[in-house]
Order: structure tokens, then sequence, then C-alpha cells
């Protein structure tokens, strides 16, 4: 069985992340409205990112890194940025200097 973490955007550039085992179906459930909460008001929503693991572990606890990322960084990651990820990810450590 497929798990899946993801990237929303929602309606007023916000992103929100999350995890499922069906993607297809969570992704209408957000779209439709029926996941009360985060994305109810926000909708239309778009799948802006989603990787696949083998484990429901892996994909709660990426969801989990995600949901402390900051806009920038989940921004990156969409983008396919590895090196932007990266930098952003030092500067938040204070390692290196963000100016």
């Amino acid at each position: 069985m497929a798990f899946y973490a993801y990237l929303l955007r929602c309606s007023d550039g916000s992103y929100y992340a999350g995890h499922t085992d069906d993607l297809e179906v969570r992704f209408a459930q957000h779209q439709s409205g029926l996941m009360e909460g985060y994305t109810a008001k926000r909708r239309p929503v778009v799948l802006a990112w989603t990787e696949m693991f083998s484990t429901r572990d892996e994909d709660f606890a990426a969801e989990r890194k995600l949901k402390g990322w900051s806009r920038a960084k989940k921004e990156a990651l969409i983008a396919g940025d590895w090196d932007r990820v990266r930098m952003l990810a030092r500067n938040r450590q204070g390692l290196d200097d963000p100016g």
C-alpha cells in the first residue's frame, strides 16, 4: 500500500500540509468542502506537491515536518529547488547569514 504526504495551495494563497493513503479521494474531499477545518473555507484548492511513502509513519513524519516549514521553503520544495530548500533550512537554524 502507498501513502502520500501532500501540500495544497488554497484560494487565499496559503498552504495546507496533509497525508493520506488515497490521494485522489482525499483531494476530492478537500475540494468539495467535505474536509472540515482549514481548507473548507479556502476553496478551491490545488494539489501543489506530493510524495509517496511506503509506510504511514513515513508520510505522517513528512507532513509534520512540512507543517513546520516556512512559506519560502514550501515554495522551493514545490519548485523542486533543492539548493534553496537546503539554504533555507540552514538559515532557519542560524547557520548562515540570511542577507
